[in-house]
């Protein structure tokens, strides 16, 4: 219940700060924090977004958390949502690597998810629903309830 609360929270404070502020609608690229949250455990590390082009953007992550790191690419396409400077939505997929002892994962992620640029500001934040499928030593698994969040130094 807890969790639900703060992903409320969190996509209020999105729609709130997108109809109250005029940001700029893209950046080339952005450097800083991933958190992947949800089922499971809670991973934490490095993101780097980069814009190819308006609308073609690739993404990269190194995620830690309770003996499991996560090494993961993804292609989103962005387009703008009208009347709201600054934000996108995006759609996309990617592929990783978890690496834990004794084993390792091969991850499918398709993804769905906001991301905004503040104006005159270098930061962007972003949001994304990333349900993940889990194919390693022999099993699979699915877990439609993870989630990331993205706060980043843009350049």
């Amino acid at each position: 219940m807890r969790k639900v609360f703060i992903l409320g929270v969190v996509l209020a404070g999105f729609l709130l700060t997108a109809t109250v502020s005029n940001a700029q609608s893209t950046y080339k690229t952005g450097v800083g924090l991933g958190i992947d949250f949800g089922n499971g455990s809670t991973l934490v590390g490095p993101s780097v977004k980069h814009f190819f082009t308006p609308n073609n953007v690739g993404q990269f992550d190194v995620l830690f958390g309770n003996n499991y790191t996560v090494i993961e690419g993804f292609y989103q396409y962005h387009k703008d949502i009208a009347n709201a400077a600054g934000l996108q939505w995006y759609a996309g997929a990617g592929i990783g690597v978890g690496l834990y002892d004794g084993g390792s994962d091969f991850l499918v992620r398709p993804l769905v998810g906001l991301d905004y640029k503040i104006t005159n500001v270098p930061l962007s934040f972003s949001f994304d629903w990333r349900p993940t499928l889990f194919i390693g030593n022999g099993d699979s698994d699915f877990e439609a309830g993870r989630f990331g969040l993205g706060f980043r130094y843009t350049f």
